[in-house]
C-alpha cells in the first residue's frame, strides 16, 4: 500500500520536531486543549526559545514595554506569530535587515520606498485616537489590547514613498488553512453579546442581500462597522456568494475594513492591507473559494471599492530576496537558521 501523503501541517508539524530535539535540551511536552501532549509544544515558560536568538532578549523587552499580548500559542513551533517575529522583527532590530526590506517591498509591492519610520508588531493606534479600533471598527466592547481582543494586524509598517507616505498593514500565516470565520454567526448567547438568529442570511448572496444596512449583519448589533467602511466593486458582487467574512475570510475582512478606515481619514497617501504567507500551504490559498474567490491572492484587492489596497507576498520570497542580495554575508546567520527551522 503506498504510504499517505503528509498534509502541509504535518510536513511542519515534523520538521518543527526535528528541529526541536537538536536545539532545545528540555524534551518536556506541552499538552493541547484536548489535554494530549504534543511534542510540537514547548513548555509555555520557555516559549522564547522559538525565537531566533539574534532578537530574543530585544523583543521580549519590547512586547513588556509596549503591552502586547502575543499570541496564546506562542510556545508551539508552528506558531505563526513566532514565524512572523523571526522573519520580520529583525526589520525593527537591525539595520541591513530594514534595507533589504525597502528594496524588497520596493520591488514586490511596485510603491518605490525611500524609508522606513515605524515597524510594529500587533499594531494599533493609540487608545484615544479616532483611528484605534475601539472608535473606527466599533470594537469597543472586547477589552481589547495589542495582540488580543481587537483588529492589530501582526505587523505593520509605516513608509516613505515616492508619492508620500504610506501604511501597510500585514496579516502572516503559516500552518493555518483560512481567515476564519466570522465570530458574529454563533447562535447562542456569550456574555453580554446575543447570538444570532439566522446565521443562515450570512450565506446569501450579496447582490441579493445588503449587509450594509445594520439588519443583515449580526456584527452591527455588537457595534462592529466593518461593512459601514466597506463597499464591494461590481466584481466583488459577482464574484461572492456570501459574505466575505462568514466562513473563512473574517480576518482578512476586518483587515481591509481597518485599512479602508484608515485610507479614508487622509493620514497618509497610502494604505495597503497585505498578507504574508507560506507558499506551500496551499488549503490556505484556496480558502475562499466557498465563498465564490477562487484565488484571493490575486482577487481580493478588486473585490472591494475604496481607497486601501491589496498586496501580498511569501515568506520564501523574502528569505530568498535576503540570500540574494545580502552583503558580506551580514545575514548569513540568520539565513542558516531560517533555513533550518523553517526550510526556507
Amino acid at each position: 500500500m503506498r504510504p499517505k501523503k503528509l498534509s502541509f501541517k504535518e510536513q511542519v508539524t515534523n520538521n518543527q520536531v526535528v528541529w526541536r530535539q537538536k536545539h532545545i535540551k528540555d524534551a518536556r511536552k506541552e499538552k493541547w486543549n484536548n489535554g494530549i501532549e504534543y511534542e510540537h509544544l514547548l513548555p509555555k515558560y520557555i516559549w522564547e526559545q522559538g525565537l531566533w536568538e539574534g532578537i530574543r532578549d530585544q523583543l521580549t523587552n519590547y512586547i513588556k514595554d509596549n503591552r502586547i499580548q502575543p499570541h496564546i500559542m506562542k510556545h508551539s513551533l508552528r506558531s505563526s506569530w513566532i514565524l512572523n517575529a523571526n522573519l520580520y522583527y529583525p526589520i525593527r532590530a537591525m539595520p541591513i535587515f530594514m534595507n533589504l526590506f525597502k528594496e524588497f517591498i520596493s520591488k514586490n509591492l511596485g510603491i518605490g520606498v525611500t524609508d522606513i519610520s515605524l515597524v510594529e508588531l500587533e499594531f494599533s493606534f493609540e487608545w484615544n485616537d479616532e483611528l484605534h479600533p475601539t472608535s473606527l471598527l466599533g470594537e469597543k466592547d472586547t477589552g481589547g489590547r495589542r495582540g488580543a481582543g481587537q483588529t492589530s494586524p501582526d505587523i505593520a509598517f509605516i513608509c516613505t514613498t515616492h508619492s508620500g507616505n504610506c501604511l501597510i498593514l500585514t496579516e502572516c500565516k503559516y500552518t493555518e488553512d483560512s481567515f476564519y470565520p466570522c465570530t458574529a454567526r454563533r447562535e447562542e448567547d456569550k456574555g453580554d453579546k446575543l447570538g444570532n438568529p439566522d446565521p443562515n442570511r450570512c450565506l446569501q448572496r450579496p447582490d441579493l442581500i445588503d449587509f450594509t444596512n445594520g439588519i443583515n449583519c449580526h456584527q452591527f448589533l455588537w457595534g462592529r462597522q466593518y461593512w459601514s467602511l466597506l463597499r464591494l466593486s461590481p466584481a466583488g458582487l459577482q464574484s461572492f456568494l456570501c459574505c466575505p467574512a462568514a466562513k473563512n475570510g473574517y480576518q482578512i475582512f476586518r483587515q481591509q475594513a481597518l485599512a479602508e478606515g484608515i485610507a479614508k481619514s487622509g493620514r497618509f497617501s497610502q494604505v495597503i492591507s497585505a498578507v504574508a504567507y507560506d507558499a506551500d500551504n496551499t488549503p490556505l490559498q484556496g480558502c475562499l473559494k466557498t465563498t465564490g474567490v477562487n484565488n484571493w491572492i490575486n482577487e481580493w484587492g478588486n473585490l472591494f471599492q475604496g481607497m486601501a489596497q491589496f498586496k501580498s507576498w511569501t515568506h520564501q520570497d523574502w528569505v530568498q530576496f535576503i540570500r540574494n542580495n545580502q552583503v558580506n554575508g551580514l545575514c548569513q546567520e540568520w539565513l542558516d537558521y531560517v533555513h533550518e527551522r523553517y526550510e526556507y
